[in-house]
């Protein structure tokens, strides 16, 4: 009886099992055994109708989502790799300020404590080798 009102056999098992589990809690509101038949066909149709008014996720916006996860940690990856070769086209002296900058998260007065220059030259130096790599990395990521 299921299957007049599904589009498919699993949802149709999914309509037979739900609505003889409605039936079974409910046995106790049958008031005519000779109307069995027609009390459960009514819960059929009934469940059905509920089956179908649920929402149900969409599968492929599902799918798109796992897929688009991966391609993003592909390009992440990528980017990185671009990134790691632009800083290896910088010289050591550029490479160095930035990894103190960046990477030991050193300020400004402490990285010219540490090399000996005045703060303002730190300051011009890592403007310049910021310069340098965005148009390093500009270079390694462009198509062609």
């Amino acid at each position: 009886m299921a299957y007049r009102y599904a589009s498919d056999p699993g949802e149709a098992e999914d309509i037979a099992q739900d609505a003889l589990l409605r039936a079974w809690r409910r046995r106790s509101t049958l008031r005519d055994p000779g109307r069995r038949n027609y009390w459960l066909a009514t819960i059929v149709r009934n469940e059905a109708f509920r089956q179908h008014a649920r929402v149900r996720p969409d599968p492929t916006a599902t799918i798109e989502l796992r897929e688009g996860a991966e391609d993003e940690a592909v390009l992440a990856t990528v980017e990185l790799a671009d990134l790691h070769a632009a800083l290896q086209r910088l010289s050591e002296r550029d490479r160095r300020l930035l990894e103190m900058k960046y990477d030991e998260d050193l300020t400004q007065a402490t990285i010219a404590t540490r090399l000996g220059i005045p703060e303002g030259t730190v300051k011009v130096r890592l403007h310049r080798a910021r310069n340098k790599l965005r148009l390093l990395y500009a270079g390694a990521s462009a198509p062609g």
